[in-house]
């Protein structure tokens, strides 16, 4: 089962991810400077960090569509998240913000292409199995869920 897709219960991922960059904005302005410095816990990322996380994994969710889409039974290349926040520290929040609205933008122009019979397309992913085209895309809103309750958590002040 993957994670990430079974947060979004009833929730239509296509409009998850079309109003995440928006709710990014909004919860960067009101964490403010200091408050991207915040994490949910000691070695926890910062909420800045996670601005980083979010725009390498939409480029990566970029890229991951457009195999998924081009090629027969496409096999998705897994990352290594952990190495890929090592320069995070020196990134800029409002930087990966842009970055990834940017990157949202086009996907999501790109899934406005997609013809329905798409959606069932087989791809899989060496650590999650076999899926379809539509579990990727509902596994890229559920990522975003994932990591805007955590923002949303920092917002609030409730966190370390």
């Amino acid at each position: 089962m993957n994670p990430y897709a079974t947060q979004l219960g009833k929730l239509d991922p296509r409009t998850v991810i079309a109003d995440t960059p928006g709710q990014l904005a909004a919860l960067a302005g009101r964490l403010g400077p200091s408050g991207m410095e915040r994490s949910l816990a000691p070695g926890k990322w910062k909420a800045r960090e996670i601005l980083c996380h979010l725009a390498d994994c939409e480029l990566v969710f970029a890229v991951r569509l457009r195999h998924a889409l081009a090629e027969p039974h496409h096999v998705i290349q897994p990352f290594d998240q952990e190495a890929w926040a090592k320069p995070y520290a020196a990134l800029s929040g409002q930087a990966a913000l842009e970055v990834f609205s940017a990157a949202r933008r086009w996907n999501l122009a790109l899934l406005d292409t997609v013809p329905p019979p798409q959606f069932s397309k087989k791809l899989s992913h060496p650590e999650r199995g076999e899926m379809t085209f539509q579990v990727l895309v509902e596994t890229m809103a559920g990522h975003d869920l994932n990591h805007v309750r955590q923002l949303e958590t920092l917002a609030s002040g409730s966190a370390a």
